[in-house]
């Protein structure tokens, strides 16, 4: 197993644990979810942005051949993100990761946009229905 890919998620899995109820902040501060994730997109921009200048430099020009599907993936992370902006005060910070990550197990077995289908079997259902039951004990508990 790549070993660093797998710390990069675990990192990142601690980021989109905490950016909820940093949105969620801003949120409650400023009364608007659309402005919380609107400020979240805007900082993640310009981190991403420094980033690519200072160490991959990759041709703007490379995006050319990207199909028009692909430049829709901003929309999906900003409904995301203010999504889990509203959600986690109201859901509670568990139940919202929760059914994100049921829903994203779910979904990750259609082989949306060129991705590969991956089966579906009795295990992988009785895998997504646990993580769904967790939900509710977590709600419960």
């Amino acid at each position: 197993m790549p070993i660093a890919a797998i710390l990069l998620v675990l990192l990142a899995g601690v980021g989109l644990a905490v950016q909820a109820p940093t949105n969620a902040a801003l949120a409650r501060t400023s009364g608007s979810v659309l402005l919380a994730a609107l400020v979240s997109f805007i900082v993640g921009s310009i981190v991403l942005a420094l980033a690519w200048a200072a160490i991959d430099r990759t041709s703007l020009a490379a995006l050319r051949g990207a199909p028009v599907w692909a430049w829709v993936g901003g929309l999906y992370g900003a409904c995301f993100v203010a999504a889990m902006a509203f959600a986690a005060p109201r859901l509670g910070l568990a139940t919202t990761l929760t059914v994100a990550i049921a829903t994203q197990l779910a979904t990750a077995h259609f082989g949306l946009l060129g991705l590969k289908v991956a089966p579906i079997s009795l295990w992988k259902v009785a895998g997504v229905v646990l993580v769904l039951a967790g939900v509710v004990l977590v709600r419960r508990g």
